[in-house]
């Protein structure tokens, strides 16, 4: 069997179901030649307060710890820590060399692209997502609205009356924002279950070509500078996939992934209404890596 690296790192990249914004972290300075790689935050100056006419002071300077005096006067110098013992390897035994290598390579992201099951779901889910994003635009032009004719209406009212159309108004923000979140869960849930089913087959796929060409080592063609011709399977692994598994299971609008998992009834490819006994199939990340054995 042959094991490759980052697949499902590269089909997911094939479909952004939705975006979200991360809140920024303060910066740190980049680490420079002169702190030898290592991290140095960096350090808020305060203000400097004006300086008094009859009297100036010097700007302090932050002086390194080696170089700051000690009580007794003397520079500071770092501790000599110890270097406790650590046990030696024992020698191996003489093993038989690896196979030599037989190389071909892929184009996950090309294969994606290709993929009619993937261009089900970027059809399915990204309406999904657009119609989504339609509606947070309006209900947010909506509350802006109200806003509005609150504040003009500011001066009509009493302030008990301005504060419980205010707590009216962020109660039903609050509801919708909740509902928004849970919306764009189930989007991004359902496309994992898509591309899961997707990714998991590709591995059978690649397995299977490469295999018949004796291939035993398949490396991802962005980390190859140069290769000959009959090492390229991106083509054949295209379409054997589309001829496997043209169309994936893509939950419905109205169907929530999570439930569906905790039911132990998730629909197959195979059979999308139910699954027959013994065939629910697993919502699982695939794996990472297939080496050759």
């Amino acid at each position: 069997m042959i094991r490759f690296s980052g697949v499902a790192g590269l089909a997911a990249s094939a479909l952004l179901v939705c975006s979200s914004v991360l809140p920024t972290g303060a910066h740190a300075e980049a680490p420079s030649q002169d702190n030898k790689g290592w991290f140095v935050p960096k350090t808020a100056q305060p203000a400097n307060p004006a300086p008094h006419p009859a009297h100036r002071q010097a700007p302090a300077t932050a002086q390194p710890m080696e170089d700051a005096d000690a009580d007794d006067g003397q520079p500071r110098q770092p501790p000599v820590l110890p270097r406790p013992d650590i046990p030696t390897p024992p020698e191996l035994a003489k093993a038989a060399p690896p196979p030599t290598a037989v190389v071909g390579i892929i184009s996950v992201s090309e294969v994606m692209r290709q993929s009619l099951a993937a261009q089900q779901v970027e059809r399915e889910l990204g309406g999904r997502r657009d119609a989504l994003a339609r509606e947070v635009q309006k209900q947010q032009a909506g509350w802006r609205d109200e806003q509005q004719a609150l504040q003009a209406a500011v001066k009509n009212m009493s302030s008990d009356q301005v504060q419980h159309r205010e707590r009216d108004l962020q109660t039903r923000v609050m509801k919708a924002q909740h509902k928004f979140r849970d919306q764009n869960r189930i989007i991004q849930e359902a496309a994992q279950v898509a591309l899961g089913q997707i990714e998991r087959e590709l591995v059978q796929v690649i397995q299977r070509v490469a295999g018949a060409h004796g291939m035993n080592l398949v490396l991802h063609s962005e980390q190859v500078a140069l290769h000959v011709d009959g090492q390229d399977i991106t083509d054949e692994v295209v379409t054997q996939l589309n001829l496997v598994l043209p169309t994936v299971y893509v939950p419905a609008a109205n169907e929530d992934p999570e439930v569906l998992a905790k039911s132990g009834k998730m629909p197959t490819t195979e059979s999308p209404e139910q699954s027959p006994a013994g065939k629910t199939a697993e919502v699982a990340a695939p794996p990472s890596v297939v080496r050759a054995h």
